[in-house]
């Protein structure tokens, strides 16, 4: 129950809060599988022929395109793709985002329980949680843009039904697919500099607007002494 409560967090009274590092790339690895499925979708999707062919029924006409192509006649189908899995694992990944925003909601999250979990035996490394925010918005927002094109209609509906106007086209989807390609893959980057190599390019980009004075944020390394290792080392 003890863990269930802190979850990651050091001291979940502390007024500043901070989180066990290698419990976040733990969890950084377990989302990894998100933005994978997510470049495998996109790369079906758009990179592969929509039509299914049934070379049974493929036959020659003997007759030639204005180009001087062969023509040949045959049963085919088009794809429809149904991105209901996708959409599914998009509100998961926007669930657990928002859940380690806080220390009451995050408790709620498997990935960072199971993260916790698998870093019990491990020495901590305590790391503020406010770049993680940063970081974790930016994904946040990723993850949503993703959500939006995979379910244009819908989120074009609700647009339309609270402005009362048809702002939003809903037969077609407005996004450009080189946007969530492109979008995917600065996810997939992002998540994997973090599990593999431990480099937090949110953390980095948040300590890059601190220092513009953009974002204000406290000393956190103040905060983060070893007090009883530096009175060892005065009594010694």
């Amino acid at each position: 129950m003890h863990r269930f409560k802190t979850t990651w967090f050091r001291d979940p009274t502390e007024p500043d809060l901070f989180i066990n590092e290698n419990a976040v790339r733990i969890r950084a690895g377990l989302l990894l599988f998100i933005p994978l499925f997510m470049v495998l979708t996109l790369f079906y999707v758009f990179y592969t022929s929509p039509w299914i062919v049934d070379p049974a029924t493929v036959k020659q006409t003997f007759d030639l395109s204005a180009d001087y192509h062969i023509i040949y006649s045959g049963h085919m189908e088009r794809r429809i793709i149904e991105y209901t899995p996708q959409t599914w694992v998009l509100i998961y990944a926007v669930f657990d985002l928002l859940a380690g925003m806080t220390v009451w909601t995050s408790r709620f999250s498997p990935t960072i329980q199971l993260s916790a979990f698998l870093a019990r035996n491990r020495p901590s490394e305590w790391k503020p949680l406010g770049p993680k925010r940063f970081a974790w918005g930016l994904g946040l927002f990723l993850a949503t843009f993703c959500l939006v094109f995979f379910n244009p209609s819908v989120f074009a509906q609700g647009i339309n039904t609270v402005f009362a106007h048809d702002i939003l086209p809903t037969t077609v989807n407005y996004i450009p697919y080189q946007i969530p390609v492109a979008l995917v893959w600065v996810c997939l980057a992002m998540i994997w500099m973090e599990a593999v190599m431990g480099f937090c390019l949110g953390c980095k980009l948040h300590s890059l607007l601190v220092r513009l004075r953009v974002l204000k944020e406290p000393c956190h390394a103040c905060n983060n002494l070893d007090w009883d290792a530096i009175a060892r080392k005065r009594a010694g």
